[in-house]
């Protein structure tokens, strides 16, 4: 059974999606009628999905569940990306989505700490549910801070990229790693819809933080796959990095973030001097 919560966030990411695909690219025609807002109205919705307009408007508003052939019909209509049609269905409750509330507590997998302590060279952490990082090697320490001086409350990277940490003055293009982490984190909410621990950690930086707010109302969606960035640090200045995530198949719920840097690079010198430090 899908939690009213859970059918509202839905409705609402049915309506922003709907709003961002034009008349053109869906294949319909405006009769010469002028348009008023933009993006697709609920009946041409309704109608692309072979569905009724009353049905559809009332999964818009929350009040009821779709089934799965219906969700398909939608992802296409909508022409979602493959992280926004799983982040749909999973607001659905359909599928591998439907999973019971985590334990309040993880533990790191002993392959994969033993796994970071033989990464001498490349920065690595395992992050956890809600963001939490479980453990890190001493290059990761090195690279971004002591997470081990972190109160274990706060020792979230969510957490860290938004206050006022070394973890967040450490990335150059910090509002792009911002929006990014924010969409990976939507992407988690939707698999634990009654974790209360991730609903706190919505709620406290929703109140501190513009941004967080911001981007967590767009509805953004991404898995947390990799990517390349660029960070600072006090001795080496910009660095510029690529990170890749690696899943644990023992736990799929713990995973292996590594950064790495192309060899012959000041950016590849500084990680070999940061595993020496």
């Amino acid at each position: 059974m899908v939690r009213e919560p859970q059918l509202s966030r839905l409705g609402e990411f049915l309506k922003k999606h709907r709003a961002e695909v034009g008349l053109d690219d869906s294949g319909l025609t405006s009769g010469g009628r002028a348009r008023r807002v933009p993006g697709l109205r609920r009946e041409e919705v309704a109608q692309l999905a072979a569905i009724s307009t009353d049905y559809y408007t009332r999964l818009e508003q929350g009040r009821v569940q779709a089934s799965e052939p219906v969700l398909a019909e939608l992802a296409k209509v909508l022409q979602l990306n493959d992280d926004q049609r799983i982040y749909l269905f999973e607001l659905a409750g359909k599928g591998a989505a439907a999973r019971p509330t985590p334990e309040e507590r993880q533990h790191v997998q002993l392959q994969l700490r033993r796994m970071l302590d033989d990464l001498n060279t490349t920065p690595a952490f395992v992050v956890g549910r809600r963001t939490d990082i479980l453990a890190w090697n001493h290059t990761a320490a090195a690279l971004f801070c002591d997470f081990g001086q972190i109160p274990e409350p706060e020792r979230n990277f969510v957490w860290q990229m938004f206050t006022d940490t070394p973890i967040r003055r450490g990335h150059a293009r910090w509002e792009e790693s911002g929006q990014t982490t924010v969409a990976q984190l939507r992407m988690e909410a939707a698999r634990y819809p009654d974790d209360p621990r991730l609903a706190e950690l919505v709620r406290e930086l929703s109140q501190r933080d513009p941004h967080f707010r911001q981007w967590w109302s767009a509805h953004d969606v991404l898995t947390r796959t990799g990517g390349h960035t660029t960070l600072l640090h006090a001795d080496f200045g910009e660095i510029e990095v690529d990170w890749a995530t690696l899943l644990c198949a023992d736990d799929p719920e713990q995973q292996l973030v590594i950064w790495t840097t192309e060899p012959g690079t000041p950016a590849h010198d500084a990680f070999r001097q940061l595993s020496v430090g």
